[in-house]
């Protein structure tokens, strides 16, 4: 590759990279975990205080705020020569603030397709294409070896309480959802509604499964989801397996597969 190149991110906008870049900033928690997985430690210099994988090595890099709140005297300091960020995650003034300053590349994920393609551009983009393209890889052939529940089960996924919201449409976690073959029951409605008691019972998932992010659920949050719904089987799921789309993903089949064994067992199928 010759530089300066320009790459195309996943939201359609052009990046110029002068060079290959040295100063990384990440601004997406699964995306920087994936940054550690192509190799670019050194190279990463600055990331966001939810950040959390690998634990031992994020600790040595420089915190620039939240994934909705960056410190952008934080990141003049880096000067950085890429940043990488994401439509959902990041907020778009923030994001505006810094692409007239630094080369801004963007993800925009809703299936495992566009997961793919975001690690394969980023390998892309940092000059790691063989490392890139072999998780790239190992994510698909574990997909592809995930056998759904068949017939689908009627399924509600919360992200968060008081108030309840759920997973709703055009999201990452709802396509996962949907490759275990979990009916997600709130699918017509936006992206994170809002979900009422009266609204889940009238929905009557045979399965809630609780997340354990954003908000932290646990098993004492069970007996509220039993009254309003007696018949459902109830679990707490691990959050980052449904809804980090980097190389986290390396991980998530094996995981699915035990959660579609489980609730396979406790609904009878």
């Amino acid at each position: 590759m010759r530089f300066p190149y320009t790459f195309t991110d996943q939201m359609g906008l052009t990046v110029t990279l002068p060079q290959l870049p040295q100063r990384i900033v990440s601004l997406v928690p699964s995306q920087t975990e994936l940054l550690f997985d192509l190799g670019l430690e050194d190279r990463l210099v600055g990331l966001t205080k939810f950040c959390i994988h690998p634990s031992d090595k994020v600790k040595q890099k420089t915190i620039i705020g939240g994934t909705k709140n960056f410190k952008l005297e934080v990141i003049d300091e880096l000067q950085p020569d890429l940043i990488i960020g994401n439509k959902e995650e990041n907020y778009e003034e923030g994001i505006a603030g810094l692409q007239d300053k630094y080369p801004v590349w963007m993800s925009d994920i809703y299936t495992l397709e566009d997961s793919l393609e975001m690690i394969s551009q980023v390998g892309e983009l940092t000059g790691t294409e063989a490392r890139a393209e072999k998780i790239r890889q190992g994510i698909a052939a574990g997909f592809n070896n995930l056998q759904p529940v068949h017939p689908a089960i009627p399924t509600a996924y919360f992200i968060w309480r008081n108030p309840y919201m759920a997973v709703g449409s055009n999201n990452f976690i709802d396509h996962l959802l949907q490759r275990c073959g979990f009916s997600n029951i709130f699918a017509d409605q936006p992206r994170y509604p809002e979900v009422s008691p009266e609204q889940l019972q009238a929905a009557a998932p045979k399965l809630i499964l609780l997340s354990s992010e954003p908000y932290p659920f646990q098993e004492k949050h069970f007996g509220e989801f039993q009254e309003m719904c007696p018949e459902a089987v109830i679990k707490v799921v691990d959050g980052e397996m449904f809804s980090w789309y980097g190389s986290r993903l390396l991980q998530a089949p094996a995981y699915l597969h035990g959660i579609i064994e489980e609730v396979e067992q406790g609904i009878g199928h």
